[in-house]
């Protein structure tokens, strides 16, 4: 508590007191006093003695005649200042203190008779003990009774499966008498440290702990532990509550305890009738460095006391089960799970999880699902606490059960079918549900018939899936051979069923009875919330195969291939999938719904495929027309030819099917690009108007410009050792720096020019203009000889340029022999990576920081085709004039790799290392 405390405190006790009396000045001193000598937080009370005399002197006390009134004005003071509900004052005259007998005190017999009647032991249904612990022991009287207590408590305890401990009743006791307790229920090492005792009186702290050697055989860690609580819980029963609770070694039921005391003592105000009390020791668990004290224990479960035995034997019943559903759980696993190989580590997991804090079926299953799904990473492995044993239903068993005559296979078809011809001949297939293949040559005939042979011509072809619920994936690989070429055998997917342990590949028909759709036409899949199952898996190998565009509403996830097991006994059930789908990349999918390449209402699906289709019928000339603008710009031209044959490879094998408009071409061009270069500066944008140049003329700054442009460009300032430190934010062009040369001679040069070294600080430069960079590196070189910087080659004049430091430059030059160290960052680019590498490669910089971005000297922007989209296109690259060696695209790697934000640091550190080995080697 803060040390002004006391003034308040004075306020409150003093503030309603009157001077017209004498014996209230003397009785709040005596109070004090007491407070001084025996509140267990002697920190909170500083400066109060003083304080009160001081208040005294000034005459604030006022008179209250009534005592009980002073009483209880004083007593919401005190409680009130320091915050402690346990301080009370009263008026008691006359009282006779009855010191009552201490346990260990009494007679033996006498002894042993109230012992027997504060705990009792009770052996329930199912081997269950209660304990009825109405009173605490303390240790000496467990010394003199352990024989007792052993052959008639703790021996009968350790043999039952599991212990209800009724504490509702507890509101005596000694605190000496918890490690006993706590010691039966732990291991005898480690010894653990339970709790710390500060007596104020005495001005002693004490350690309580579990004990090595107790009379009589350890419950131990293992079985379970119910503590029963109530709000009349008080004293060392609380400390024993809140121990084992805390200890993860019991749960407790019933209601907050009373929050207590380690010790309170009534104490008499001298020369008055007046008593307080305080609470004159003070507790703090070693476990959790709070207190039970005065905010009591906290069940883990709440219920009203009466009901608190019933809650416990509820309780033990859902946790004796646990191992039971565990077992079951681990069966059921072992023997369906998809994934074979995982199956190991879940057991473990299983086996090793820790279930102390479960206290329901509920609770039961939301810590194994979530225990399974962070070791097997799938979604579709789940448990579920389900009360109305609702079970997952996947597939329509009619479906798997197809009658072999031809008219019941005909009216399947033609009732989950359906076919047409629309505007801009486009076809319609609408497919409801998938018939399963067993039917065979059958089943080919009819969809020739009413599906391939009507849509042979058309120009595109849209297959309807939005009230698609599912059916049999075995008919899958038949409608998908029809729309690939038959001159290439294609593998779709692969299904792996751990029930019968087959592996079934289903690849593309070697032949087909009618006319294919073949591979080049568009196919457009419509979805909806509604397509599930095997309609899922459909769409989403549409999109694997790269074969058609989905367009429409995420589908609904429910594909899992999976059963679902209700655990006897329990409401708990687990889902556990026995299928597991590869795809032809052998990927194997988890469901979770198929996101379309277009997301739109599903209702408006097909107004959009004309569209879309209109879109795809251009972008072949738009991927030709961006290579051909790389192999014409791209400044290396051996990369440009090869990027642009790999564009045109992916549109030919169906990768671009998922671009649905200029935004989305953009972005997948984009990666291509720069996952086929390497070259991360190679961007294709969309744009609706023309972008402007990147590249304007540097406007020449007047007069009035150049102090903000001077304080924009540059940041400089004088460190400790004489070091200079100067941070460039950008790079300006050699026209702009020399029009304010002068002045950034003299307001920034000038100043850090004489330092005896120089932190350049390039963090926060992301480019510019390449054209000062040998103005700005000739200053760090003497006049002979010119220094060749580095080797600039432009694919747009086709030329190589050799640059070099200057013989001249205005101002002093800081010389080629002082140590300049440049920061680096991620966001460094461009002219400033040249500057820093230029430095570098002549050994003239130490560099410390992040590797940089990699930039470019310059891009030139250029239209692809007629179309909004638009080409940023490095056409310069940077030689190093060391090893001729382009650098470039992979930037610059520091000397000293450092956190962008810590390489300052390192920089003087370094500096200040050097100047120390020069001072001593001199």
């Amino acid at each position: 508590m803060a040390q002004h405390t006391p003034p308040l405190l004075l306020m409150l006790l003093l503030g309603t007191i009157s001077v017209s009396s004498s014996f209230q000045p003397a009785l709040v001193l005596e109070m004090a006093k007491i407070l001084l000598e025996n509140y267990c937080f002697p920190e909170n009370l500083v400066g109060m003695q003083e304080a009160i005399q001081q208040a005294i002197n000034s005459g604030e006390i006022l008179h209250i005649s009534d005592r009980k009134t002073l009483a209880s004005v004083l007593t919401n003071g005190v409680q009130g200042a320091l915050n402690d509900p346990r301080l009370t004052v009263s008026y008691e005259p006359n009282i006779v203190p009855v010191m009552p007998p201490t346990l260990p005190s009494l007679p033996i017999e006498q002894m042993i008779w109230l012992v027997r009647n504060s705990i009792k032991l009770d052996i329930l249904d199912n081997n269950v003990g209660y304990l009825r612990i109405d009173r605490v022991i303390g240790e000496d009287t467990a010394a003199k009774l352990g024989s007792l207590l052993r052959d008639n408590i703790w021996d009968k305890v350790a043999h039952t499966s599991s212990l209800i401990m009724d504490l509702r009743y507890s509101t005596a006791g000694e605190l000496s008498g918890v490690p006993f307790i706590i010691s039966y229920f732990s291991d005898p090492e480690p010894l653990i440290h339970i709790d710390t005792v500060y007596d104020r009186p005495s001005n002693t702290t004490r350690e309580l702990w579990t004990m090595p050697s107790i009379t009589g055989e350890r419950y131990g860690k293992k079985k379970d532990v119910i503590i029963l609580t109530s709000k009349r819980t008080i004293g060392a029963a609380e400390a024993v509550a809140y121990t084992l609770k805390n200890l993860k070694r019991a749960i407790t039921v019933g209601e907050r305890s009373a929050g207590g005391s380690v010790k309170v003592q009534k104490i008499r105000i001298p020369q008055s009738e007046f008593y307080i009390t305080v609470p004159v020791a003070r507790s703090v668990s070693a476990i959790t460095g709070h207190s039970w004290e005065v905010s009591g224990v906290p069940p883990s479960i709440n219920v009203i006391a009466k009901e608190a035995v019933a809650k416990a034997k509820s309780l033990l019943a859902i946790r004796t089960a646990i191992p039971k559903v565990v077992q079951s759980i681990a069966d059921i696993i072992w023997k369906f799970y998809a994934f074979t190989d995982r199956v190991p580590a879940l057991i473990q997991r299983l086996q090793s999880t820790d279930f102390f804090s479960v206290v329901s079926e509920e609770d039961l299953a939301v810590r194994l699902n979530r225990d399974l799904q962070t070791v097997s990473e799938d979604p579709r492995l789940i448990i579920k606490y389900m009360q109305d044993n609702a079970a997952i239903v996947e597939e329509d068993p009619a479906l798997d059960n197809i009658q072999d005559d031809l008219e019941s296979l005909k009216v399947l078809v033609d009732t989950t079918i359906k076919v047409e011809i629309l505007p801009h001949n486009t076809g319609y297939l609408r497919i409801d549900k998938f018939v399963k293949s067993s039917a065979g040559d059958e089943l080919e005939t009819l969809m020739v018939k009413k599906v391939w042979g009507p849509l042979k011509d058309t120009n595109n072809l849209i297959i309807d899936l939005r009230y698609n619920t599912g059916g049999s994936f075995t008919s899958l690989a038949l409608i998908l051979s029809y729309l690939q070429d038959t001159s290439q055998k294609h593998n779709f997917f692969t299904i792996y069923d751990q029930i019968h342990n087959t592996t079934t590949e289903y690849d593309s028909l070697p032949e087909v009875t009618g006319p294919t759709y073949g591979s080049k036409r568009g196919v457009y899949v419509l979805s909806s919330y509604y397509t599930a199952s095997a309609g899922e898996e459909f769409a989403y190998l549409i999109q694997s195969l790269h074969r058609g565009t989905v367009i429409g509403e995420i589908t609904s996830g429910t594909l899992m291939h999976s059963k679902t097991f209700q655990i006897e006994g329990t409401d708990i059930a687990i889902t556990v999938p026995f299928i597991n789908f590869l795809d032809n990349n052998g990927e194997c999918w988890l469901g979770g719904g198929v996101v379309p390449d277009a997301i739109v209402l599903a209702e408006e699906a097909v107004e959009h495929i004309h569209e879309i289709a209109d879109f795809h019928q251009g972008l072949k000339s738009l991927i030709e027309g961006t290579g051909e603008l790389l192999e014409k710009h791209y400044a290396i031209h051996e990369v440009a030819l090869k990027v642009s044959k790999v564009l045109l490879n992916k549109w030919d094998e169906g990768l671009y099917w998922s671009v649905v408009d200029f935004e989305s071409l953009a972005s997948q061009l984009t990666a291509d690009l720069q996952e086929t270069s390497g070259d991360h500066r190679l961007h294709i944008f969309y744009c609706d108007v023309e972008p402007e140049s990147l590249r304007d003329i540097p406007k020449i700054p007047n007069a009035e410009e150049v102090g903000y442009i001077i304080n924009a460009l540059f940041k400089i300032e004088l460190l400790p050792g004489n070091v200079g430190y100067l941070r460039v934010d950008m790079m300006a062009d050699v026209e702009v720096v020399k029009a304010i040369g002068p002045q950034v001679v003299k307001l920034v040069w000038s100043k850090i020019v004489n330092t005896d070294a120089l932190i350049i600080d390039m963090r926060y430069n992301t480019g510019g203009f390449s054209t000062a960079i040998p103005l700005l590196c000739t200053y760090f070189f003497d006049a002979t000889p010119l220094r060749h910087l580095y080797t600039v080659f432009d694919r747009t004049t086709t030329t190589m340029k050799e640059v070099m430091t200057l013989s001249e430059v205005k101002g002093q030059r800081y010389g080629s022999s002082k140590d300049v160290f440049i920061l680096t960052s991620h966001m460094t680019g461009s002219a400033a990576e040249v500057f820093t590498r230029s430095m570098q490669d002549l050994n003239r910089a130490t560099i410390i920081g992040e590797p940089t971005i990699g930039g470019s000297l310059s891009s030139g922007t250029y239209q692809i085709g007629n179309s909004f989209l638009y080409a940023s296109i490095p056409n310069q690259v940077v030689l190093s004039a060391i090893t001729g060696k382009m650098w470039s695209i992979s930037g610059v790697e520091p000397h000293v790799i450092a956190q962008a934000n810590g390489a300052l640091p390192v920089a003087q550190r370094i500096i200040a290392a050097r100047q120390l080995k020069r001072e001593q080697g001199k």
